[in-house]
């Protein structure tokens, strides 16, 4: 039994509204959900979810909450989509049912990327229908505000009816004499140091800890492998992961280039595949040719199944676009490193209500008039004073400098003054300004590439493989920016941002974040600010909406 709601691709609908359509899906005999209902005011919205929250417990179905939607099908279209999310719908979430129980342990998981990661495990309970025994303590830190004690009753809820967690401990109900739960500092899995890594930015430890063992660890080893063959990266049908954690405790796959010369090290073995318990001469034979299959990838999902920290399957297919084939990534990553900015650069970048443009130009500023700074005349008045009057920041800039380093001026210019000769170079802000990368993408390649155990790896991995380039988009014939670049900047009025960037790289434009001198075009919609102002000043042509609207329609006009 089902409730339609929704539909998918359609040359045609019989209703401008959304709720036009669903009184079509009435008509055609589809069943519809009899509480959908059109709200005028956001009292109504309120009013109604309240209706069915109280009604929820008479309802013949499980559900978590209710789901607002723009009525208008044209306001959907224009307001587009974030990701995987419609900015025209939202979810307004019931409150979560809670349940107590005792926590019985706690036990410490080994992620891929070495985050050791709390798990609880409970006297099983049954929470919102759904009986509970593990859930999520995230990190130290959080055990340790919510003092959370191994023997202790606490109070379990499922966040979002989905995923279980404890909210509190119930300290009265607390047996005498339990200790504070110590957080390990060393890796269950492989006995390494694990340390919260401290950011060169902030100076602040990062809220997980992470084993330092890498490739030694074999939790870290197990689930890069997990990943490795997952269905966003290999798909490898029939490698899932208990066959990971079984060929992994057998010494079969220890690497990703052992899954490629699994069959032929098979063969050679005494101990074959085909003769261990789970197995067979058929099963095997299919697990090899379902390899076999995958000895080609294309470029992105290749690059994703590396599990590079903060590079996703998004941030991977941003990648394999902007450039094309694993040589000329690995090409720009190495120029990056050697243009990579300083610590001192990096701090005065990080100090909180500054900002990028700011902190440069205070950057340049400060190291230029250091000695203005340091007059006896200015410096009975406060540093921030100081700043605004010699124009090396607004006011607003300058107190969070101030702040930053405790009014001591001289450990202000040092820093700015160092941090003048420690600017990222071309080739650095070339991958950061990729559409969709940033700064932390840069880094993390960055160290990626510069461990010998990795590039070992990938060179293993490529002598098995062929990766392909990542196919330029076929622009339409006659398209007028087909080989251009653009930037778009500012509000677009008739068209969401990320459909805007679609439909040019689907005429065979490249869409760029930033702008340079290469930049060919810049489409500045509503309030566009300082990507505006860097393309007038570089002479980049600029145009309006309605100028890049008539320029991929045909006529070639730009105002």
């Amino acid at each position: 039994r089902v409730f339609a709601y929704a539909w998918g691709e359609a040359t045609e609908l019989p209703a401008d509204t959304q709720l036009g359509v669903l009184e079509a899906f009435v008509k055609w005999g589809l069943p519809v959900n009899p509480l959908t209902t059109l709200c005028k005011a956001t009292e109504d919205m309120l009013a109604h979810y309240n209706k069915i929250y109280e009604s929820r417990s008479q309802l013949g179905y499980d559900i978590d909450g209710v789901v607002y939607k723009v009525n208008r099908l044209d306001y959907q279209s224009r307001l587009g989509f974030v990701s995987r999310s419609p900015r025209w719908a939202i979810a307004h979430k019931f409150p979560a049912e809670q349940a107590m129980t005792v926590l019985r342990d706690i036990e410490i998981q080994v992620g891929r990327t070495g985050a050791l990661t709390p798990v609880a495990k409970l006297e099983p309970v049954t929470v919102g229908g759904v009986v509970v025994s593990n859930a999520t303590l995230h990190n130290e830190d959080e055990i340790m505000r919510k003092d959370v004690r191994v023997g202790d009753t606490v109070v379990v809820q499922r966040a979002g009816d989905v995923i279980p967690q404890i909210v509190r401990s119930i300290p009265e109900k607390r047996p005498r004499n339990l200790k504070p739960f110590e957080f390990p500092t060393v890796c269950p899995a492989c006995g390494s140091h694990a340390v919260r890594e401290v950011d060169e930015k902030t100076g602040e430890a990062d809220v997980v800890r992470r084993c330092t063992g890498g490739l030694i660890c074999p939790a870290q080893a197990k689930e890069r492998l997990k990943h490795f063959v997952s269905r966003n990266a290999f798909d490898i049908e029939g490698l899932g992961d208990k066959q990971i954690d079984v060929f992994y405790d057998d010494g079969r796959i220890m690497r990703p280039a052992d899954i490629f010369t699994f069959a032929a090290r098979d063969a050679r073995s005494e101990k074959r595949l085909q003769d261990e318990e789970g197995f067979g001469e058929k099963s095997a034979t299919k697990l090899f040719a379902a390899i076999e299959e995958r000895r080609a990838i294309s470029f992105d999902r290749f690059l994703y199944a590396l599990g590079i920290r903060h590079v996703g399957e998004g941030t991977s297919r941003d990648l394999a676009r902007a450039y094309v084939s694993w040589n000329n990534l690995a090409g720009a990553v190495e120029r990056a490193a050697k243009a990579a900015p300083g610590p001192d650069y990096l701090r005065m970048l990080a100090i909180p209500g500054v900002g990028e443009k700011t902190a440069q130009a205070a950057i340049r500023r400060i190291a230029i008039a250091a000695p203005a700074l340091q007059t006896e005349g200015l410096l009975a008045a406060p540093l921030a004073d100081r700043l605004v009057a010699l124009k090396i920041a607004p006011k607003k800039a300058a107190t969070a400098l101030a702040a930053a380093f405790e009014e001591d001026v001289s450990a202000l210019v040092a820093t700015a003054t160092n941090a003048s000769e420690q600017f990222p170079g071309e080739a650095y802000s070339e991958i950061a300004n990729q559409d969709g990368i940033g700064l932390v993408v840069v880094r993390a390649l960055i160290e990626f590439f510069d461990e010998p155990h990795n590039a070992e790896a990938i060179s293993d991995l490529r002598a098995q493989l062929t990766i392909d380039d990542m196919a330029a988009a076929t622009p339409v014939e006659g398209s007028a920016v087909a080989g251009k670049t653009v930037v778009f900047t500012g509000t677009l009025q008739t068209i969401g941002r990320s459909e805007a960037k679609a439909q040019a790289e689907r005429l065979g434009a490249k869409v760029a974040g930033s702008v340079s001198k290469k930049t060919d075009y810049v489409v500045a919609g509503a309030d566009a600010g300082s990507k505006l102002a860097k393309a007038e000043s570089l002479g980049v042509t600029v145009i309006t909406e309605d100028d890049w609207r008539q320029l991929i329609e045909g006529d070639g006009s730009t105002g």
